[in-house]
């Protein structure tokens, strides 16, 4: 276990809710916030630093600048634009490259040589960007991807399925966006494939709808974007889990979004699948076997990430 130093580009809602996460799992013992409006990043690390003594161990928080990327261990870009009532993720990628643009050569001059984790939306366009600026290996680049919409997935089958989210496993894949996939070939509930469990289930007398399940998971944080402008609880969380698997060296799977080289008949796109986890970033990623029209749904997924990677210069 390594108790590191993390940075977090960008302390608005989102990255002051990761460095809260963090805190409260003790994932690392020190957190610098580095924003453009410098006041708030110093407002946000003393409001961080008064929840101290409520916490399984104490974390140092402060603001910072781009000097203190050089001997960071992990780097969360959550800069950007918020996405509002009505628009997509894709729809505020202009605005949210132009600000990687400003941010990734000051990056890159600090001589930062960390694990870089991408929370930005739209999530696998912007990991793709980051990494193209900086040039740095694509194994130490990776984005949380589709692990938001994993949690969610899990959350919405159980219910369909009447069991408790922690016996499921399951994985949602592609983009991190509308056009995301779940191939339900892949779940398991307590070990057993997700068709044998609805047909052995006396609690669901073989019935379960799973489409409407698939669909909630997929634009949930569409209705909590409507209802309360903003998410931030649920990727905290996804992200503190991702990075302590970085920082405790876990080699544990994780939905995360990662540059594909021929995996599922995909290459030279990020998109959300599961990977291999650990103190060097991405270890493994494997191949694992889709129905047809699953590896079709994925394709099509990856393609839509394609187009606007195509459209940044």
């Amino acid at each position: 276990m390594k108790q590191g130093k993390i940075v977090i580009i960008g302390a608005g809602h989102v990255g002051s809710h990761c460095a809260s996460a963090l805190m409260q799992q003790g994932v690392c013992s020190k957190i610098i916030l580095i924003d453009k409006d410098m006041e708030k990043a110093k407002s946000q690390a003393l409001d961080l630093q008064d929840a101290n003594s409520f916490q399984p161990r104490p974390t140092e928080v402060s603001a910072g600048d781009y000097e203190d990327c050089k001997d960071a261990d992990l780097l969360v870009l959550a800069a950007g634009v918020p996405r509002l009532s009505g628009q997509t993720r894709m729809d505020v990628l202009k605005d949210t490259a132009k600000e990687v643009c400003e941010i990734a050569p000051r990056v890159k001059k600090s001589g930062f040589s960390g694990i870089t984790i991408t929370i930005s939306n739209p999530a696998d366009v912007i990991a793709f960007h980051f990494r193209r600026l900086t040039g740095f290996p694509a194994e130490r680049v990776f984005s949380t991807g589709t692990g938001l919409d994993t949690a969610r997935l899990r959350r919405a089958l159980a219910k369909a399925l009447k069991v408790d989210p922690r016996s499921i496993s399951c994985f949602a894949m592609g983009e991190h966006g509308d056009s995301q996939s779940a191939p339900l070939s892949l779940v398991r509930v307590g070990g057993e494939s997700l068709s044998d469990f609805i047909k052995n289930s006396p609690a669901l007398l073989g019935a379960a709808d799973l489409e409407a399940a698939v669909h909630d998971a997929a634009f949930s944080g569409t209705d909590i974007i409507e209802g309360k402008g903003s998410t931030e609880f649920g990727i905290g969380a996804v992200l503190a889990d991702t990075a302590k698997a970085v920082l405790f060296d876990e080699h544990r799977m994780l939905p995360v979004s990662v540059l594909l080289r021929g995996q599922y008949g995909q290459s030279d796109v990020y998109a959300g699948v599961p990977a291999m986890v650990g103190a060097n970033g991405i270890e493994y990623i494997p191949d694992l076997p889709l129905l047809p029209e699953e590896e079709k749904a994925f394709g099509k997924s990856c393609d839509a990430i394609r187009r606007a990677i195509g459209t940044l210069s």
